[in-house]
């Protein structure tokens, strides 16, 4: 599930401020920046919920929904959208805060889709464990 706003039962995966280095040639902030931290939070995600390593397969959707600037506080919140046989499905919210330091309220800037696979140490990918407890 994609979020509309920052979610209260869950802390974010990631939470980075966007720098100077983090931008394109015309000064924004690069999508690829944002892609791949949204790639690691989503890995950090698989990779609990699969109990080991995982590699990214698939970015299944990526959708910028609002500009992140120099300076933005931007948080990735991870969901489990599907788990397959060896497959997880995770999707992340990424929202920003421009002016953090003051309480301003996050923003949705951008939503993303990503299989990760489950692997052995082999990299073969193998079957994700069935969900242990009641969490």
């Amino acid at each position: 599930m994609h979020f509309k706003t920052p979610p209260d039962d869950r802390h974010a995966s990631i939470t980075t401020v966007a720098m100077p280095r983090d931008t394109n040639a015309l000064g924004d902030i690069f999508g690829g920046w944002l892609m791949s931290h949204a790639d690691i939070a989503g890995a950090v995600l698989a990779y609990s919920r699969a109990g080991g390593r995982v590699v990214t397969a698939a970015v299944d959707g990526f959708v910028f929904i609002a500009p992140v600037y120099v300076g933005d506080l931007v948080s990735f919140y991870t969901d489990i959208a599907r788990v397959g046989r060896t497959s997880i499905v995770v999707d992340v919210t990424l929202f920003a805060q421009s002016d953090w330091g003051a309480g301003e309220r996050e923003h949705r800037v951008a939503t993303a889709s990503l299989t990760y696979v489950h692997v052995n140490h082999d990299h073969r990918p193998t079957p994700v464990p069935p969900r242990t407890g009641t969490g």
